[in-house]
C-alpha cells in the first residue's frame, strides 16, 4: 500500500476508534449501537464495516492498543512505569478511557476473544513484576498479582471517589516498592512520605 494510502487507514481506522470509544464510554457496550458509532465518527456505515466487522472487533483494537502502550511504559524500568501507569489514573484526562477499562473487564465475562486479550494486558505486567520479584520475596507471582489488584482497585476508587489524592496513593506504593529494592528514582514533588499506620 502507498504511504499516503497507508496513512489515510491509519487516520480513518483512529477515527472510528476514537468515536467508538467515547461511545463505548458514554453509553457502554451493549447500549451503543453501531448507528451511534456512524454518527459520532461522521463516516458511513458500509465505510466503517471495511476496517472492522463490529463492535467486538472495535473492542479488541483498543485492547491490543493498551497493551502496547502499557508495554512501552514497564518494558524498561517496571517499578516506574508502574507508579508512572498509577499516577496517570489521576489525569482528569483519562476518565472516559477508565470508564471503558471497566467496561472491558466486566465483557471479559461473556466474550472469550476480550478475556483472552485482558489477560494478555494483565499477564505481561504480572510476569514482568514477578521476575523483578524473583529471589526477594517467597511467592513473587503471588505479590505481582496483588500490585495489579493496587491497580484495578485505583481504576474503581477513581470512578468513584472525586478525593483520591494520586500522588499521594502513588508515594505509598512508592514505599512498598521501597524495601523490595524495587522504588525507582523519585518523580520531582514526589518525595517520599511515611505510610501513616492503619
Amino acid at each position: 500500500m502507498p504511504k499516503v494510502g497507508e496513512e489515510h487507514f491509519a487516520a480513518r481506522r483512529r477515527q472510528i476508534l476514537d468515536a467508538a470509544a467515547a461511545c463505548f464510554a458514554r453509553e457502554g457496550f451493549h447500549r451503543t449501537s453501531m448507528q451511534d458509532i456512524v454518527r459520532e465518527s461522521g463516516i458511513s456505515a458500509g465505510l466503517i464495516y471495511r476496517y472492522f466487522t463490529g463492535k467486538d472487533d472495535m473492542i479488541a483494537a483498543i485492547v491490543a492498543e493498551w497493551q502496547q502502550r502499557r508495554a512501552t511504559l514497564l518494558d524498561g524500568d517496571p517499578a516506574a512505569g508502574y507508579l508512572q501507569v498509577l499516577r496517570a489514573v489521576g489525569d482528569p484526562a483519562a476518565g472516559p478511557e477508565l470508564r471503558l477499562a471497566v467496561q472491558v473487564w466486566a465483557e471479559t465475562v461473556r466474550s472469550p476473544l476480550i478475556r483472552a486479550m485482558a489477560r494478555e494486558n494483565v499477564d505481561r505486567p504480572r510476569e514482568l513484576a514477578a521476575a523483578a520479584l524473583e529471589g526477594v520475596v517467597a511467592e513473587p507471582d503471588a505479590l505481582a498479582r496483588v500490585f495489579i489488584a493496587i491497580y484495578q482497585g485505583l481504576v474503581l476508587q477513581t470512578l468513584w471517589d472525586d478525593g483520591i489524592d494520586h500522588a499521594a496513593f502513588a508515594r505509598a506504593v512508592a514505599g512498598l516498592l521501597a524495601p523490595l529494592g524495587l522504588a525507582p528514582d523519585r518523580e520531582p514533588g514526589d518525595e517520599q512520605r511515611p505510610v501513616a499506620p492503619e
